[in-house]
């Protein structure tokens, strides 16, 4: 997978590399051990919490003391798992609120409840899980890829496609993300588990390769890693956020429908352990800024580069982009730098009114 970065090879030229000026940290050795005793006290609000990876991670970080907060649209299977949370440790907290996140004030009630709810007052993980896969029949009209294929004429126009997906996993995320974005920095230092500020977003391995028949998916993933690329280019250096990402595979989970399990016939999934561990292993190493590690099947490659099932291989978790801001061109350089010292010196309304100046020629002479 040509996206993925071989540790092996060093940044061509680290001239306007912008890893300091970000504050980006080196690529993710996912071999070496981590310690997840930091996650002990932390609030975590996990939206698409009552199933699939949110409620995985729910699980997994309750078993570290974490206090979780799930928002989802499915309020039996998130009771449940909140009242078998409660039940397995009592002196954690556990607590669940419907929140549809494509409603904007669902999403603010939710962080409101999960401020409130929290025994820091303070929320320092927000993992944006919540995502949906739709898989339409073609003749129904409803497919994004056949968009007149229930047309009974040629001269008919066909129905504004539904963009579900795109609402429920870009939108959804967008309003998530910006939500975090304010609450984030509000958190109390003094209490509880610190004052780590992390945002988790949940992208898929549709977001880095196409997936055909998925093209709304595959949209709304490929945006998912965008988001991230470009909003931790800035997050950590002018708010101590920091934002990071996982890209997995197929895994068995309630999302993947019985149609892609058929497709997947004869293949190798990815695990869920595997993709609990990226999770946690981000979530509790408060040290990996910028980083994305994508989750696939446990295997290796053999001397043509082709992949074979290995069961003896420790886990299916890699690096993404892992030199990309090493490589980096100087006026995407030039440009964050610019961002970061304006927004920090004189705001965007001093970098606005120079933009003005320069544009309308009141500032002459050349700049390079």
């Amino acid at each position: 997978m040509v996206l993925i970065a071989n540790p092996n090879i060093p940044p061509k030229d680290d001239t306007w590399s912008v890893v300091e000026l970000i504050g980006q940290s080196p690529p993710v050795d996912c071999t070496a051990p981590y310690d997840p005793s930091t996650i002990a006290g932390k609030t975590i609000l996990i939206t698409g919490g009552a199933s699939g990876f949110g409620a995985a991670f729910a699980r997994h970080w309750a078993r570290h003391g974490a206090h979780i907060v799930l928002g989802d649209v499915n309020d039996k299977a998130g009771e449940a798992l909140t009242a078998e949370l409660r039940i397995a440790y009592p002196s954690q907290t556990f607590v669940y609120q419907h929140c549809d996140v494509t409603s904007w004030a669902d999403q603010v009630s939710l962080y409101r409840f999960a401020m409130s709810s929290s025994p820091s007052g303070s929320i320092h993980t927000v993992v944006a899980a919540a995502g949906i896969v739709e898989l339409a029949n073609p003749t129904s009209g409803q497919h994004f890829d056949f968009p007149t294929s229930s047309l009974s004429s040629s001269d008919m126009i066909p129905s504004p496609p539904p963009l579900r997906v795109i609402n429920v996993n870009l939108m959804g995320v967008m309003y998530t993300t910006h939500l975090a974005l304010h609450f984030l920095p509000l958190n109390k230092p003094n209490k509880g588990a610190g004052s780590d500020s992390h945002i988790l977003l949940i992208s898929s391995i549709a977001g880095l390769l196409p997936l055909p028949g998925q093209t709304e998916y595959a949209a709304s993933k490929h945006a998912v890693i965008g988001l991230f690329r470009t909003l931790r280019a800035t997050a950590w250096s002018t708010q101590q956020i920091r934002v990071n990402c996982l890209a997995p595979y197929f895994v068995d989970t309630p999302l993947l429908p019985p149609a892609a399990h058929a497709l997947l016939a004869g293949g190798v999934l990815a695990k869920l352990e595997d993709v609990v561990n990226a999770a946690t292993r981000l979530v509790a190493d408060e040290e990996i800024r910028g980083r994305a590690l994508a989750i696939g099947p446990r295997v290796v490659f053999d001397e043509e580069g082709m992949p074979k099932q290995n069961p003896v291989q420790p886990h299916g978790v890699w690096e993404v982009y892992g030199h990309d801001y090493e490589r980096v061109e100087v006026f995407t350089w030039r440009y964050l730098k610019m961002i970061n010292l304006m927004r920090q010196a004189r705001g965007w309304w001093g970098l606005a009114k120079d933009l003005l100046a320069i544009f309308t020629g009141r500032k002459g002479g050349s700049r390079n």
